[in-house]
C-alpha cells in the first residue's frame, strides 16, 4: 500500500477533505476528541499538566485556540477564544494583539497552538503586559526530537522546520500556517536568544513528553489506532521510556512565569 492510499485510508471520515482553515472543522474535531476515548485521555493528561501550572486567583486565565478542546472543564474562570467565530468559544482574540488590560490575566493557556502563531514574538511582548507579575503562560507544544523529525517531517500535514532562521513564517490561512518545530526553535535552539530579549519570562518547566500515545491515538485528523480500554497500557509503555524522552519525544510541555520584579 503506498504512502498517499494509506494516508486516505487513515484520514478521519468526518473531516477528510476539509479545510482545516474552514470553521466548520474545527466543530467537527471538537466532536472528534470526545468520541474518540484514547485521544479524549490524552487531552485530559495534557489539560491536568497544564492546569497544576497556573496560579491560583481571582483574575481569569485565557485560552488561546480554544476551538476544539474542553480546557474550560478542567481551568477555572478560563476565558476560551479561537482565531474565527465557531460554537463555544468566548471570543475572537488576535494572540499579536491581546484585547485585556495590563496585568489582567494570571495565565494565557493553550495547546498545540504557539506554533500556528506567525508573529511570536509580538505575542510574547504582549503576553508580558497582558500576564501579571508571577502569572504564567503555560501549554503543551510539539517537540524536536530524531523521532518527531521523521514522523513530523514525513507523516504530518503540518509545516515543521528546525533549520528555519526565523521565528516567524510567511501569512497563509489561520491554521494552515504553521512550523511545527517553533517551540523548540525559540526554547532550545535559541534560548540566549530568547532569555536576552524577553528577560521577563523565566522558563520553569520545558519538560518532553509523549512519544507515542498521540500517534497512536490518530490524533484529530486519523482514525484511532488503539482502543480507549489500552491508554494505561501505553501510558506505563512510556513511562518505561522515559529516559530516552530526549531522543524520543513528540510533546514538549512548556511554562513560563513572569518575574514578579518585570
Amino acid at each position: 500500500m503506498s504512502f498517499s492510499i494509506a494516508s486516505s485510508w487513515l484520514a478521519h471520515p468526518l473531516t477528510r477533505g476539509m479545510s482545516i482553515d474552514d470553521p466548520r472543522t474545527t466543530d467537527i474535531r471538537r466532536r472528534i476528541i470526545r468520541q474518540k476515548p484514547f485521544l479524549r485521555r490524552i487531552y485530559q493528561e495534557w489539560y491536568a499538566l497544564i492546569a497544576a501550572a497556573v496560579p491560583d486567583s481571582s483574575q481569569p486565565a485565557l485560552e488561546l485556540g480554544s476551538g476544539a478542546g474542553f480546557m474550560r472543564e478542567v481551568v477555572p474562570r478560563l476565558i476560551t477564544s479561537e482565531v474565527f467565530a465557531c460554537p463555544g468559544v468566548d471570543m475572537v482574540v488576535d494572540a499579536a494583539d491581546l484585547p485585556f488590560r495590563d496585568g489582567s490575566l494570571r495565565a494565557i493557556v493553550m495547546t498545540d497552538v504557539l506554533h500556528h502563531i506567525r508573529q511570536p514574538r509580538r505575542f510574547l511582548a504582549e503576553a508580558i503586559r497582558c500576564v501579571r507579575p508571577g502569572g504564567v503562560i503555560a501549554g503543551v507544544e510539539p517537540w524536536v526530537t530524531p523521532w518527531s523529525r521523521l514522523i513530523y517531517g514525513r507523516f504530518h500535514h503540518e509545516p515543521f522546520d528546525p533549520a528555519a532562521t526565523e521565528w516567524e513564517f510567511p501569512p497563509s490561512g489561520p491554521l494552515s500556517g504553521a512550523n511545527g518545530a517553533m517551540p523548540w526553535m525559540i526554547f532550545r535552539r535559541d534560548r540566549e536568544i530568547f532569555q536576552r530579549d524577553f528577560p521577563q519570562w523565566e522558563i520553569i518547566t520545558l519538560r518532553p513528553l509523549m512519544p507515542l500515545r498521540y500517534v497512536l491515538s490518530g490524533g484529530v485528523s486519523m482514525r484511532s489506532l488503539m482502543p480507549g480500554f489500552l491508554f494505561g497500557f501505553w501510558r506505563l509503555a512510556e513511562r518505561a521510556l522515559d529516559p530516552c524522552r530526549d531522543q524520543l519525544a513528540m510533546f514538549v510541555q512548556i511554562t513560563l512565569r513572569r518575574r514578579e520584579n518585570s
